[in-house]
């Protein structure tokens, strides 16, 4: 029994650890590539470069919730679920954290996207493990 709860654990753990690892990877590529502006600028942020973070931020939150999926020990879905339950809260504290720094809908995007992905990259894992009939 112990075992399991260390395997669920560590299979939420590495969802967080991936997510957070691509994401903030990202953003560091896209600063240093001159894409996205100094985090001392957040004003400098427009409406595009947010879209941009949503985007690749939804779709590595899909990949971290199949990663998950994959490393639970069993009910990959809820696992992948709990991972975007995690993703849903740190979202809407970093939303009420940075309201007054600009644009709202980025943040809220975030917040209304995070359970949405967990569920397909659970769903995703669940389809590609499930034989096909033929």
């Amino acid at each position: 029994m112990r075992r399991r709860w260390l395997r669920s654990t560590g299979a939420v753990l590495a969802g967080v650890v991936a997510g957070v690892a691509l994401s903030l990877g990202t953003d560091k590529i896209l600063r240093l590539a001159g894409v996205f502006p100094p985090l001392s600028e957040p004003r400098l942020y427009t409406a595009p470069l947010l879209l941009l973070a949503t985007v690749y931020r939804s779709v590595y939150g899909v990949a971290a919730s199949y990663l998950t999926a994959l490393l639970a020990p069993d009910h990959p879905m809820a696992h992948a679920l709990a991972l975007g339950v995690l993703a849903f809260v740190a979202s809407l504290a970093g939303a009420i954290a940075m309201w007054s720094l600009g644009s709202h809908w980025y943040p809220v995007a975030l917040v209304v996207l995070a359970i949405p992905c967990a569920w397909a990259g659970g769903k995703l894992f669940v389809l590609r493990r499930t034989p096909q009939p033929m």
